[in-house]
């Protein structure tokens, strides 16, 4: 990299998944509206004519005129030439393909085991793992060998286990995982302070919500949040006393082509009143984490707590039309819009180039106890400040008792998954699904264990 007082160029970023969709668009047009870097994105994926579609994408956008900062885009089809000498390596991949998640996500309905999501917690998180997991290992052995000073920046699922393999595999990467779910909260945090008088009427930055951040990704929570010196918790509270019923609705989240996404917030109230911290993500992600009869007990009980469950089929449906767009977007029928997406990489990848200094929610190996009653090996997720070549996280404090016992037992499942991905031995994994609370209690021994063999062999995975 080159630096001047104002702008670093000559960066080079590979992009692991570089045929994507979906976050390497995101990712190009941040690139494009930010004009204190430029370099060269290599593309690696795969999928080798998606990467070369994204090559002419990410191209074509040198010659417009909003673009301010220039990147060459170029496909490599070898993962060592890909990562030879980068200052940055962007994962983003889809691990196997929507079929195997199908068998992820609905298989386990046989057993009247419902999931929202299916890629983080729960019987379909576990299963993902363990076609993800070896891909990751590879991709850490390939860094420690070609860019072992390189900044890592982690966007696959499922997040905790995907950062943990790339410090189990090369204990001296430099590695972290982005969200935005922390994100989506502070901006319902922004949404609800301006319902409640205290405030004009434009919608507060979320980059203004000060929040600590605290637990794993997906199960993360706020032990505390203000706005300008007023504290947040008691307006959200006197918000859910006045409004659970009805939730949190805005026509974003709630249009018709969005079902799959629907939230009116009604599981983060209800954990807010149970619990007394702020739940910070989605509520499709926290249902997962907690026992299954609660909130994912059946479809019925799921449209009661005012949130979607997103079938893959309408994933695969989403991913027709993404491609088409793909085409389009080659053929010049179409071009992406560039505006800010409020995605935060980009400005982390300035920190780390000394252009500026970030606070960000960032899942990291607690290394520092940053939570102080987690295990080290854990990784979690809490603030971090981003600086000039260093993430320094920020002590996030302890999680509550009755908080504890909710994560304890997914950190506890992210060594037996880790376990089982690595060893390519199903038995840590039957452990996992007796004691998911989003599974456990509901089958026997016996049960388990059929349900992780057919599951392992309906994605292809032969043990």
């Amino acid at each position: 990299m080159k630096s001047t007082k104002d702008k670093v160029t000559d960066i080079r970023i590979a992009y692991i998944g570089g045929g994507s969709r979906g976050w390497a668009w995101t990712f190009m047009n941040d690139l494009a509206l930010e004009e204190q870097l430029e370099g060269e994105i290599r593309l690696y994926d795969i999928d080798v004519p998606a990467a070369k579609n994204n090559e002419y994408i990410g191209n074509s956008l040198l010659v417009r005129p909003e673009t301010r900062g220039k990147w060459n885009y170029r496909v490599y089809e070898n993962l060592d030439e890909a990562l030879q000498g980068v200052d940055f390596v962007v994962i983003s991949i889809l691990p196997g393909s929507f079929d195997e998640m199908e068998i992820d996500v609905h298989m386990p309905e046989r057993h009247g085991i419902y999931q929202s999501v299916g890629d983080t917690a729960g019987p379909g998180g576990a299963i993902r793992a363990m076609r993800t997991l070896p891909e990751f290992k590879k991709f850490a052995e390939a860094i420690r060998d070609n860019c072992p000073d390189a900044w890592v920046i982690n966007y696959t699922n499922p997040m905790s286990l995907c950062v943990k393999t790339l410090y189990h595999v090369f204990p001296q990467i430099k590695a972290f995982g982005c969200c935005h779910e922390v994100f989506g909260t502070q901006m319902l945090l922004g949404g609800i302070l301006k319902k409640s008088g205290l405030i004009g009427k434009e919608e507060p930055d979320r980059h203004l919500i000060n929040v600590n951040v605290l637990g794993i990704n997906h199960f993360t929570w706020f032990d505390s949040a203000s706005y300008k010196g007023i504290d947040l918790f008691p307006v959200y509270k006197d918000y859910i006393d006045r409004n659970f019923a009805e939730g949190w609705a805005d026509n974003e989240t709630n249009a018709e082509l969005n079902k799959s996404f629907y939230c009116l917030h009604k599981v983060k109230f209800d954990l807010f009143r149970t619990y007394g911290l702020i739940a910070a993500a989605g509520d499709r992600h926290l249902a997962e984490f907690m026992p299954g009869t609660l909130y994912l007990k059946d479809p019925e009980t799921v449209a009661s707590w005012g949130f979607g469950l997103t079938s893959v089929a309408w994933r695969k449906q989403n991913l027709k039309e993404r491609l088409e767009r793909s085409e389009r977007l080659v053929k010049g029928e179409e071009r992406l819009e560039l505006k800010p997406s409020g995605e935060e990489g980009i400005l982390l990848i300035k920190a780390l180039c000394g252009l500026t200094r970030v606070v960000s929610n960032v899942n990291i190996p607690n290394s520092f106890l940053q939570i102080k009653n987690l295990p080290a090996e854990a990784v979690v997720e809490t603030n971090a400040v981003f600086e000039k070549d260093a993430v320094r996280p920020v002590y996030a404090g302890e999680l509550p008792k009755d908080v504890l016992a909710l994560i304890k037992p997914h950190v506890d499942n992210h060594e037996r998954t880790l376990k089982a991905a690595l060893n390519v031995d199903p038995e840590p994994l039957y452990d996992v699904f007796m004691t998911d609370p989003l599974i456990a209690g509901r089958l026997t021994r016996e049960e388990a264990v059929k349900l992780v063999d057919d599951m392992l062999k309906g994605t292809g995975i032969t043990i």
